[in-house]
């Protein structure tokens, strides 16, 4: 499990590089995506496409490969793999049919952990929500995070970061808020304040880009 920048190429470590080398395959959740990376870093190693909506018969390729002895990286387009991620539903159907295999964490860049980190909010216990629901259920989280005595965290997209953010309001949200956009990147901005102040900085800037918001 090999966790790979989320935006800068630089944050790759040294052991998450050698291990890409060395390898017999990476799975990739795009591997147009991975291939920017590899090809900064020089890496010859064939890659398999596995993400989302990979079938059982994908599933079944990459266990019979192990099953061959092979060794095999497991990468997301961004961050660590595993973390809302469909690398996780892998992970446990390979431990399903081979409950000894060694599967090694290769730690890295993860975005909640990076957003938390520069946040200013209690980080000793605090609750991860990953990407929101588009429909069902988000009000019943939106009212939980309004209502949660740790820091949350979750991820918003480009197309659903204001209306989110406009529904925690409505919804009475009165926490400290900090927005994180495109961290990493050219262009990482941090809004931080109530909700009132950090939507108002937001709809007079640039919405697009990937978002992390922490609450506390």
């Amino acid at each position: 499990m090999v966790a790979t920048p989320i935006g800068n190429l630089e944050d790759i470590t040294l052991r998450g590089l050698r291990i890409l080398k060395e390898v017999d395959f990476i799975l990739c959740e795009d591997t147009r995506v991975t291939k920017i990376l590899l090809d900064k870093y020089e890496i010859k190693t064939p890659t398999i496409s596995y993400f989302q909506h990979s079938g059982l018969a994908k599933v079944k390729q990459i266990i019979d490969l192990l099953k061959q002895g092979k060794n095999l990286a497991l990468v997301s387009d961004a961050g660590t793999p595993g973390i809302s991620d469909p690398g996780n539903k892998l992970i446990e159907l390979v431990l399903a049919d081979l409950p000894n295999i060694k599967i090694e964490p290769i730690p890295g860049a993860n975005a909640a952990i990076s957003a938390l980190s520069i946040s200013g909010l209690p980080t000793d216990k605090f609750v991860f929500y990953g990407f929101l629901p588009h429909k069902k259920g988000k009000e019943t989280i939106l009212k939980e995070i309004i209502n949660n005595k740790f820091t949350s965290v979750f991820y918003e997209s480009t197309h659903r970061i204001l209306k989110t953010l406009n529904k925690l309001k409505d919804l009475g949200l009165d926490k400290h808020v900090v927005v994180c956009r495109e961290l990493t990147k050219k262009f990482e901005t941090v809004y931080r304040g109530s909700i009132s102040e950090v939507l108002t900085e937001l709809e007079k800037g640039i919405t697009k880009g990937e978002f992390v918001v922490v609450i506390g």
